[in-house]
């Protein structure tokens, strides 16, 4: 999952980059609101973390813009702890939850997971494909209850293959989702990874679409 990070102050964006990198987050970031506003209205995000107190363009103006614009990624928005107008100000602009200064890492991180999944309609905490079960917050996955080990970029992969059941995901989206922007990026190592996973989880979930992409399906039931 790919995240957008808008913070003017470097060792709070820095600590908080940090965090979600080692959660598996591929992570942009912006320290200014018009720097903000285009990579959000230009670069796939499946979140926002966004200041408000942000120079050339306010945070609330960020939002008001990408709401305008039909962008309708989750954005967190980050307040001062007693700044209460800031908060209603910012849910009535379009954000979708916010976070007092200072905060735990740990209730960022939850937040943002929390962001996905409902964007995604998954209000369970762990993900479920047939016998595949994956945990966001653990970083884990199962197959019938067995522990598999996936490297970090296979579990970035099959995380948002399965945020996306049913649906066709072309390598160009993966390759957008599972790299930051400053990343080389290469799309044909996602065709590895797609067989590594398979190999790995030893059930026929992750289907090819010849000319598209890639579907996650539940297997099929025995004599259907």
């Amino acid at each position: 999952m790919r995240i957008l990070l808008v913070e003017d102050e470097p060792t709070l964006a820095g600590q908080v980059q940090a965090s979600l990198a080692a959660a598996g987050y591929a992570v942009d970031m912006a320290a200014d609101g018009l720097d903000a506003w285009h990579l959000g209205a230009n670069e796939p995000y499946d979140a926002v973390i966004l200041d408000l107190g942000l120079p050339r363009l306010d945070g609330l103006s960020v939002l008001r813009r990408w709401r305008a614009e039909q962008v309708n990624v989750p954005v967190l928005i980050l307040t001062a702890r007693d700044s209460w107008t800031e908060k209603v100000e910012g849910i009535d602009a379009g954000a979708d939850d916010y976070l007092s200064k200072p905060f735990r890492m740990e209730e960022l991180q939850a937040r943002i997971r929390a962001l996905i999944r409902r964007a995604h309609g998954m209000p369970a905490p762990e993900l479920t494909c047939g016998p595949v079960q994956l945990n966001p917050r653990a970083g884990t996955v199962t197959v019938d209850g067995a522990a598999v080990v996936l490297t970090a970029h296979e579990f970035k992969v099959l995380d948002y293959l399965m945020h996306h059941p049913g649906a066709i995901v072309s390598k160009t989206t993966l390759t957008e989702h599972i790299y930051a922007q400053d990343f080389d990026r290469d799309s044909n190592t996602i065709e590895v990874f797609i067989g590594r996973l398979r190999r790995k989880l030893g059930v026929d979930v992750i289907e090819t679409v010849r000319g598209q992409g890639y579907r996650l399906r539940p297997p099929a039931a025995d004599g259907v």
